[in-house]
């Protein structure tokens, strides 16, 4: 079975790969920072943007710890990640990364299931 995506708060229409790019740059530019996506199999995928970096997570399923993208030898951090309830939080720029990189990474996972190869990221297991 090929595992399919959905936007959480949004209609229940699957979201392909290339069409979920344009889906989260307008709810960015609707000032919608925080991105939730459900799949078939059970899986979540979050993202949440300060339209600068991003962090991108992805869980196995309810209660999994799950995975982040990581930016190793970031340094700093970033706040402005403001999340649909409104808090605003602050992250070490290593368990970022840059917009267009949380792009492609967001799609290859919505296309293939998996990070890229050549992704970076952490266990939170």
């Amino acid at each position: 079975m090929i595992e399919s995506w959905v936007i959480k708060d949004d209609s229940p229409v699957t979201v392909s790969s290339d069409a979920v790019l344009e889906a989260l740059r307008t709810r960015i530019d609707s000032g919608q920072l925080e991105t939730w996506l459900a799949s078939s199999s059970g899986r979540s995928l979050a993202f949440v943007t300060n339209t600068e970096r991003a962090m991108v997570m992805l869980f196995d399923g309810e209660g999994d710890p799950g995975e982040h993208a990581v930016d190793p030898g970031a340094r700093g951090a970033s706040d402005g990640f403001v999340l649909a309830n409104g808090q605003d939080d602050e992250y070490p720029d290593e368990d970022t990364v840059p917009i267009g990189e949380a792009f492609r990474l967001v799609k290859q996972i919505v296309g293939t299931g998996s990070w890229p190869a050549d992704a970076r990221w952490a266990v939170d297991r």
